[in-house]
């Protein structure tokens, strides 16, 4: 897109999101009225992002990546007020290649660095990302925590609690990084949803275990000092991103309520090389995640060097 471009549409950017409202219910704007131009949206990060729980699974390009279809990109998309340059978030994504909880999955940095990257986050206007969780040890809290054992659920906790300052650096960077990528995107850093709702009592995985409300509770807890992370790493980036917290609109949805927004199936056979949905948003919980970036992203704004 053209400077000049860029300038005439940077105005039209806040009545462009207001559009964006039609999705959830809202009415149409007047027929008379003069359609702003849309806004070129792009979307990075991890599983939440790349639709994982949303429905059926497919590799896109570059390999190694994971995507589901009707995740919460897609239903941003699927509005027709934005134009979607690029999802290019994978399932299992840390924010660099490399280390314990690494499964070849095109990392955030590689992301916004990939040629498909670059030449889209240059036009961007708007940039979802949601980034962490793995980094943090996610994988590690729902293996030791989705038990009976107490002890084993609290110290693993601990330990991701005790590497949460790292973690806040690290996510800095990278939304630094986005932001000298995408110089125009008004930039919305996704939280994470509470898992749990310990008020239901134990959670009875049906033949596997029981998981105690006192794991629960550390979970939950966890989720709740990782999104903390995250905000501060806006603030730290001082790129003007806005972090937008979705706990509030999942309370009464964890996996154990009686409507839930997140999946929790049985296991899949060892056998099976696709990307586990649990503890994932469902399609519920991903248009709660549409609905969150639509009510929360502000126009961009310049930014200075």
């Amino acid at each position: 897109m053209a400077t000049h471009q860029a300038r005439r549409r940077r105005p039209a950017f806040a009545g462009g999101l207001a559009i964006l409202a039609l999705c959830l219910g809202f009415t149409a704007s007047p027929a008379t009225a003069a359609a702003p131009p849309l806004p070129d949206y792009v979307a990075l990060g991890d599983s939440y992002t790349a639709g994982t729980g949303a429905g059926d699974l497919y590799a896109p390009t570059p390999p190694g990546c994971w995507q589901s279809k009707g995740g919460y990109v897609d239903l941003v998309a699927a509005t027709g007020q934005v134009t979607l340059l690029a999802n290019l978030a994978c399932h299992g994504a840390l924010l660099v290649p490399g280390g314990p909880f690494y499964n070849g999955a095109p990392s955030v940095v590689q992301q916004i660095l990939s040629r498909t990257g670059r030449s889209a986050l240059a036009k961007a206007e708007l940039v979802s990302i949601t980034a962490g969780a793995i980094d943090a040890g996610s994988l590690l809290a729902l293996r030791d925590c989705a038990s009976p054992d107490t002890a084993t659920c609290a110290a693993t906790v601990a330990g991701i609690r005790a590497k949460l300052p790292a973690i806040t650096l690290g996510l800095a960077g990278t939304y630094a990084l986005l932001r000298a990528s995408a110089p125009q995107a008004a930039i919305a850093v996704m939280g994470y949803p509470r898992l749990f709702d310990p008020t239901r009592g134990p959670l009875v995985l049906p033949g596997v275990t029981v998981v105690p409300v006192e794991n629960q509770v550390q979970v939950n807890s966890a989720v709740d000092a990782l999104n903390k992370a995250i905000a501060d790493a806006v603030k730290l980036s001082r790129t003007k991103a806005v972090f937008v917290d979705v706990t509030q609109r999942f309370l009464g949805h964890a996996v154990n309520s009686p409507e839930p927004w997140i999946v929790l199936a049985p296991p899949v056979p060892p056998s099976t090389l696709l990307p586990d949905a649990n503890f994932h948003p469902n399609a519920a919980g991903h248009q709660a995640y549409a609905a969150a970036l639509l009510s929360s992203v502000v126009p961009a704004q310049p930014v200075n060097p």
